[in-house]
């Protein structure tokens, strides 16, 4: 783009206004205002997400949207994610109309996932570095409102820029020993940024980073609708979940967390009912997952 015309009357009044201020003494810095304790930036995130009690009342929950992929260019893959506490998960991805499904029942869990060749489902357990994170996972709460109130710490590490939010940087041991790092918005203290350490198929351990944003309000808690993840390696493929509608306490029996059959068919995946669950966009709702 080209800089607009500057009049020689106007180019001399800035070299003197330039040459002012050069000589002119330096302004005293001013000091940085100090950052809060780690107690109280955990507390003010539980106030900015809605408090602890309006939390506490959520027993289950369930996202519909999408996700777009590195590893699929182009697409929105519709995905189901149900939680229940204390620490049940559900998640359900459709691809080509096939399912995969990751589900976890507070003692085990299982994948389940179309083979590559056939297209005929396989179901495996989790690994033992996905039992353990599971088993320490934070379900509906998350790792400030929940870990800590539970018996973990939080301890401030200093100030940092996430997605361009200045941020400061929490150190958090979980009750099960798990260590994490949390970023928290210094203006909104909402969380912007997880990491924490996961091992690959080769062993080795790696930085699973976590992005939160596109805040809402769903019946007064404030819940991230965008959640951006990086796989842990270089030229991993990156991963965004997009949240469009958000059922908070709807029925969800403890048999949707229970060991899949195989073959999986349509008859026997996840329902939920979000079509009074409030949505992050305008139209119509969706009919019920099928």
């Amino acid at each position: 783009m080209k800089r607009p015309f500057l009049s020689a009357s106007l180019r001399l009044a800035l070299c003197v206004l330039a040459v002012a201020g050069a000589s002119a003494p330096a302004a005293p810095a001013k000091e940085a205002a100090p950052s809060p304790s780690a107690d109280s930036i955990v507390e003010r995130n539980a106030a900015a997400r809605g408090g602890t009690e309006a939390w506490q009342r959520l027993k289950t929950m369930a996202w519909t949207g999408y996700v777009e992929s590195a590893a699929t260019p182009g697409r929105k893959l519709a995905f189901l994610l149900e939680q229940k506490r204390p620490n049940k998960t559900r998640f359900e991805l459709l691809t080509d109309g096939q399912r995969s499904i990751r589900l976890y029942d507070g003692r085990s869990g299982w994948k389940l996932r179309p083979n590559a060749g056939s297209g005929r489902p396989e179901l495996a357990p989790y690994s033992e570095d996905e039992l353990r994170y599971a088993r320490g996972a934070q379900v509906i709460d998350g790792p400030l409102m929940d870990g800590v109130a539970k018996g973990g710490t939080a301890t401030l590490v200093g100030r940092d820029q996430a997605d361009g939010h200045t941020a400061y940087v929490l150190d958090v041991v979980l009750p099960s020993g798990e260590r994490q790092r949390v970023w928290v918005d210094a203006e909104t203290f909402l969380e912007v940024r997880q990491d924490r350490q996961v091992r690959n198929a080769a062993g080795q351990m790696r930085t699973f980073t976590v992005l939160f944003g596109d805040y809402h309000a769903f019946e007064g808690v404030q819940i991230a609708t965008t959640i951006e993840t990086a796989g842990g390696a270089a030229g991993a493929p990156q991963n965004k979940l997009v949240i469009e509608r958000v059922a908070l306490n709807p029925e969800i029996d403890d048999h949707e967390f229970a060991r899949p059959d195989t073959p999986v068919s349509r008859r026997n995946s996840a329902v939920v009912d979000t079509r009074g669950a409030a949505q992050r966009s305008g139209g119509p709702p969706p009919p019920p997952h099928p």
